[in-house]
């Protein structure tokens, strides 16, 4: 008793009671001017970045395949010439791999020219036509694959020489953008082309065929698509119908639960008992088998499962322990759930709100990709000559690697295979030397600005829950557009707050990207101890972000109920719940274990039903309800379940933030009042009961004000 003081020195005074408080608090004030100020700032520098990076950028360089000569295809002068066609394919297997190439935007050190189609028959140049013209071979067959600005008259000889035309042509398909062998043709014959052509061919599909899985999953979803909305509004309607229904059944189903727990680890001792036994019989003793790196290896031994069976037991022990000794927390938490089911009952707006916060997410990434990819597209092309093999005599005096035009003749046309080719873009320029700065910058916006969107959805929430919880007579006296209401109260006055919010858990997720890159960059040249203490590092900020999540949950609560500063709201929730931390424990543990199985429910339901329908195991359903016939029937089956965590994850973040919000206000609501005539209490009749507590206000009659 006599600690009690100490205690509440320690962990803040109690809340004293202000007669003139009704609710969130409607008359406050900007709060943290400064660092709204600097949020606005930094938006505004951040979109300053994403018009210099829509100025500068480019990306179609990334959108549309590039020919020998820079040009575009599909666009400009290429407008009716949307594909381009490699000469010598071989080359790209030849010297490069596909990640090379796929960062290298495809690029192969062979002359690519832009078609309008691509071809549809194998072909290649006879003897027989070395002598003939270019307009007689290609042109006057329709064979318009030449690089540009070829003249009719030159002879062929010297066009396959100077590698102005294609010496031979495969039966083609287009895919991104390319012209890429048919994977299902016979590869011809083909004069002057050693190699094994197959296994280049082969080769190449195996690396790049997104275009046959892409239609095949398009294929996939269009037949399967309003099926699987049907799957996602299953799952919309069996969330919100799980929230709405808990007031009826959260009891006995959080009984059932613990219940469950407590079966679980009674099989799992009764397992390990068994496994014991027979392990002790056989006279299998760790002694026998040593210490080894097998870990799996000490399955065979009895201390295993006895050390099991001793751990599964305590935790028994203790989970039975905490539900004799903490019953009358867990009835609380129970009764805080079902007026949580009543207040999103009461508040049906509250339950789409997650639509706006998608909006506003989607809306931060879109942007910062778009900037992203604009930045990564700035500056101008550069060209380098480039030879198969240097070592040539008659290619000792080729400036390898240097600057060229794309447009212009080789200079030095004696040596075989020289060309001009793409390398990459240009770094000069104050925008261009400044893309890593500018980038950083653009993840810095990301971060900060997504922490802002989830801050205003919880703040806005934590609004409009609290209005509930602090109406004396419900639903008579809940204001007419609590979401509404919230969400201009938190924008008008709050920005701040919540950016000063974001920013601290910016900070940390930042500093865990870096770790994360170096310990990705360092994994090869590391000593075991330095792993170990890249493990801690990477440990310990991601308890810091778990604890800043916690810490700002709960402030956001505080600002949306009293309209005070982050600090001093944090200060306030923390201490507070540092007085109740016992029933913090219970609550959130009970809480956690009721979403986890709504969670199950709704996702391995819709999951369990898609697999039946869609694998075509449902029968007798009728022509309407046939299942579609797909290529992959996993796809719409894992779209489904998706889909379905997406939506429930949504309805119970809405839940679980009501449920907090409740907690804050019940906690003090029994600090703040007596239940006296001029102090009653808030809560609900269930809360009241369970804590042996009363009004002295007689039922009907208004409160004294």
């Amino acid at each position: 008793m006599g600690g009690r003081p100490d205690e509440d020195k320690a962990h803040g005074k109690p809340v004293k009671y202000d007669p003139s408080f009704r609710g969130p608090i409607k008359n406050r004030g900007c709060t943290d001017v400064i660092c709204c100020i600097l949020f606005l700032i930094f938006i505004l520098g951040y979109i300053v970045v994403g018009i210099v990076a829509w100025v500068y950028g480019d990306p179609r360089q990334v959108l549309y395949p590039r020919n020998s000569t820079g040009a575009y295809c599909g666009m400009g002068e290429n407008k009716d010439k949307p594909y381009l066609l490699y000469f010598n394919i071989f080359s790209c297997i030849l010297t490069t791999n596909i990640i090379i190439a796929a960062e290298g935007n495809l690029q192969c050190p062979t002359p690519q020219v832009c078609v309008s189609s691509c071809p549809a028959d194998p072909w290649t140049v006879g003897p027989s036509q070395y002598s003939q013209t270019v307009g007689e071979v290609f042109y006057a067959a329709n064979r318009n694959f030449c690089l540009p600005g070829v003249p009719w008259d030159m002879p062929v000889l010297d066009s396959l020489k100077q590698e102005l035309c294609p010496s031979f042509l495969l039966p083609s398909t287009p895919a991104l953008g390319r012209c890429f062998p048919w994977s299902n043709s016979t590869t011809p014959e083909l004069q002057g082309i050693t190699g094994n052509i197959s296994q280049g061919i082969s080769g190449l599909l195996d690396a790049l065929n997104a275009r046959d899985i892409s239609v095949k999953i398009f294929e996939d979803f269009a037949r399967s698509w309003y099926w699987i909305l049907i799957a996602l509004g299953v799952a919309l309607v069996v969330s919100l119908l799980f929230i709405l229904l808990l007031r009826l059944v959260a009891g006995p189903l959080v009984l059932v639960l613990i219940l469950g727990v407590l079966g679980v680890l009674a099989y799992g001792i009764y397992h390990c008992w068994k496994e014991y036994q027979v392990l002790r019989d056989k006279g299998a003793s760790i002694a026998q088998l040593g210490f080894t790196t097998n870990l799996s290896a000490y399955q065979s031994v009895q201390e295993t499962w006895l050390a099991a069976m001793i751990v599964l037991a305590v935790l028994e022990g203790i989970l039975l322990l905490m539900l004799i000794f903490l019953r009358q927390r867990i009835r609380i938490a129970i009764a805080l759930l079902k007026e949580a089911s009543k207040a999103v009952g009461k508040m049906m707006s509250t339950m789409f709100y997650p639509l706006v916060t998608f909006v506003l997410l989607l809306i931060c990434v879109a942007y910062w990709a778009m900037t992203a990819l604009y930045l990564a597209t700035s500056g101008q092309p550069q060209y380098v000559w480039w030879i198969p093999n240097a070592s040539l005599p008659s290619c000792e005096e080729v400036p390898v690697n240097k600057s060229c035009d794309p447009m212009a003749q080789p200079v030095n046309s004696s040596c075989p295979g020289l060309m001009c080719v793409f390398q990459g873009y240009l770094t000069t320029g104050l925008v261009q030397r400044s893309i890593f700065n500018l980038q950083i910058y653009g993840v810095l916006g990301l971060f900060w600005t997504l922490n802002w969107v989830l801050a205003l959805g919880q703040c806005v929430l934590a609004g409009a829950f609290a209005s509930y919880y602090w109406a004396f007579h419900k639903p008579r006296d809940i204001p007419t557009f609590p979401l509404s209401s919230a969400f201009i109260r938190t924008l008008h006055y709050h920005t701040g707050s919540l950016a000063f919010g974001a920013l601290i858990l910016t900070l940390v997720q930042i500093a865990r990207v870096v770790l994360e890159y170096i310990d990705h960059k360092l994994r090869g040249a590391q000593n075991p101890m330095a792993r170990c203490i890249m493990c801690c590092f990477k440990c310990c900020l991601w308890c810091l972000e778990k604890f800043i999540k916690f810490l700002n949950h709960n402030a956001y609560i505080m600002i949306a109920i009293y309209g005070k500063n982050f600090c001093v709201s944090a200060k306030n929730a923390f201490m507070l719940l540092m007085r109740n931390i016992v029933r913090v424990v219970v609550l959130d543990k009970v809480t956690d274990l009721l979403l986890l199985f709504g969670k199950l429910l709704v996702v391995g339901g819709v999951g369990v039903l898609s697999f039946f329908f869609f694998s075509g195991r449902i029968q007798g359903l009728g022509k309407d309800f046939e299942n579609p016939h797909l290529n992959y029937y996993w796809l719409p089956i894992m779209t489904s379940i998706l889909g379905a965590y997406v939506i429930a994850s949504g309805f119970f973040s809405v839940f679980g933030m009501c449920v907090d919000t409740l907690f804050l206000c019940f906690l003090e609501d029994l600090e703040r009042n007596d239940g006296s005539l001029e102090r009653p209490y808030y809560m609900s009749k269930a809360l009241l009961q369970i804590l042996g507590k009363k009004n002295e206000v007689p039922p009907g009659v208004k409160k004294k004000k």
